[in-house]
């Protein structure tokens, strides 16, 4: 009798190997087939989907010790997109089944998501032709609380659904024109939370503002506000779903960037 072949999982993050929103993640995935956890070095949220020269590409094998358990971990020199792509090419014994970014400390949602380490690694796993899915946890103060570490946030419901929607993507194949899903979980979720799908807010969420420069030549620090406005969201935008009414959005994503408009019309537009 032929055993069938376990599912092979590559997980990232852009919090860094030590995340505990990583081991979440790992141990709700370990139910579902193999697990290859391989993330960045050093904290790298923000990273987007960037491949910086600075980065060195190292791969460190550790061990360490979760709920009593062993597990073998790589942390890598690099970006989560760095990284996906190491894991991949070098430490993985074949091309995973599927890839997971995540459990991300705050949410990512609306346009911004381009700025987001998380999603850029999911974007570069579809883009290797991996389906692929970037999971992330509404924070109440996200701007204060997304370096933190703290295991104290609500990373046993954002488990729960990381594990039913990768369980989804390993037993079905993503439509034709989606490449991977943008997932966001309330910071106040159960296992009982609905889910919705959703679409990207055109609403900026993230509001950057400078800190005061103590001199003219001194350095400064971007920082951002978070005020969505409810009347001007759009009903069905992930900001809505996820802030207002409280559900799990799963957003559909493309990398086919290109603004949905008649080429032809635009072209006489411009001659």
């Amino acid at each position: 009798m032929n055993t069938p072949q376990r599912y092979q999982i590559l997980l990232t993050n852009d919090d860094g190997i030590q995340s505990p929103g990583l081991w979440a993640a790992a141990e709700a995935l370990s139910a579902l087939g193999y697990v290859t956890v391989a993330a960045p070095r050093e904290q790298s949220s923000g990273a987007g989907r960037s491949i910086p020269l600075s980065s060195d590409g190292k791969i460190e094998k550790r061990t360490l010790s979760i709920n009593g358990q062993e597990w073998p971990v790589y942390a890598i020199g690099g970006t989560p997109t760095q990284v996906v792509i190491h894991a991949v090419l070098e430490v993985m014994p074949q091309k995973p089944d599927l890839i997971v970014s995540g459990i991300n400390y705050g949410e990512n949602v609306s346009c911004d998501i381009t700025s987001s380490g998380t999603v850029g690694a999911a974007m570069e796993g579809a883009a290797l032709g991996v389906p692929s899915m970037a999971v992330s946890l509404h924070l109440p103060n996200v701007t204060e609380d997304f370096t933190s570490y703290s295991s104290h946030f609500n990373f046993p419901a954002a488990a729960h659904f990381t594990r039913i929607f990768a369980e989804m993507l390993l037993q079905h194949s993503l439509p034709e024109g989606v490449d991977f899903l943008n997932i966001n979980i309330p910071h106040d979720a159960t296992p009982q939370t609905q889910w919705t799908f959703t679409r990207l807010s055109r609403q900026r969420y993230f509001n950057p503002y400078i800190e005061p420069r103590t001199s003219p030549d001194a350095g400064a620090y971007i920082n951002a506000r978070v005020a969505p406005v409810r009347e001007t969201l759009e009903p069905d935008s992930d900001t809505y779903q996820l802030i207002f009414e409280r559900r799990v959005s799963v957003t559909p994503m493309t990398l086919d960037m290109t603004a949905p408009v008649d080429l032809k019309a635009l072209r006489a537009r411009f001659s």
